[in-house]
């Protein structure tokens, strides 16, 4: 099955196939998800079988909605079925767009809705393994400085995250 995303073609939101989406630098619809326990975000690291940035460490959650799809359904859809969270309650945090290179010919050039969601202490992740090779609860101020130091560890979205758009995320400075 093919997948299609809304992408912006000549001015107007189309669904196109995601592949063609990255390989031509559509600009398009997209999720971010950080999931926080205090002062500490959930990470991803993403499967090895991923078409673009495998064994990179991601925000908790990121995706495309499906063609109509509500931003914070498809937040909470896809925390499911990337890491078996459910129940959360999202919070919105802003819209932001961003162009990136990810490596192998393909771009992301996103129109990403941002949301938060407060986890408890014991909140059980389930990881499906095509998606999500491993995962770290990882301070905010200790994921800044590791990004300085290992930059080429992370995706290119997260590291434009923090550096460009924290404040608004996480309501920081």
């Amino acid at each position: 099955m093919t997948l299609m995303i809304p992408a912006w073609q000549d001015g107007e939101l189309v669904p196109v196939e995601k592949l063609e989406v990255h390989e031509r630098g559509l600009k398009h619809k997209a999720i971010s998800v950080f999931v926080m326990r205090g002062d500490e975000v959930l990470l991803q690291r993403r499967a090895m079988g991923k078409y673009h940035t495998p064994g990179l460490w991601a925000n908790t959650c990121c995706t495309h909605p499906h063609w109509d799809e509500d931003p914070a359904e498809t937040a909470a859809r896809r925390l499911d079925e990337e890491l078996g969270i459910s129940g959360l309650t999202l919070s919105y945090r802003d819209r932001i767009e961003y162009r990136a290179d990810v490596g192998d010919g393909l771009i992301e050039h996103e129109v990403v809705d941002l949301f938060t969601a407060e986890a408890s202490r014991d909140m059980k992740i389930d990881p499906d393994p095509a998606e999500v090779m491993d995962t770290a609860w990882v301070p905010l101020s200790a994921l800044r400085t590791w990004i300085n130091e290992a930059p080429g560890e992370f995706t290119p979205w997260l590291r434009i995250y923090l550096s460009e758009h924290a404040e608004r995320i996480f309501e920081t400075a």
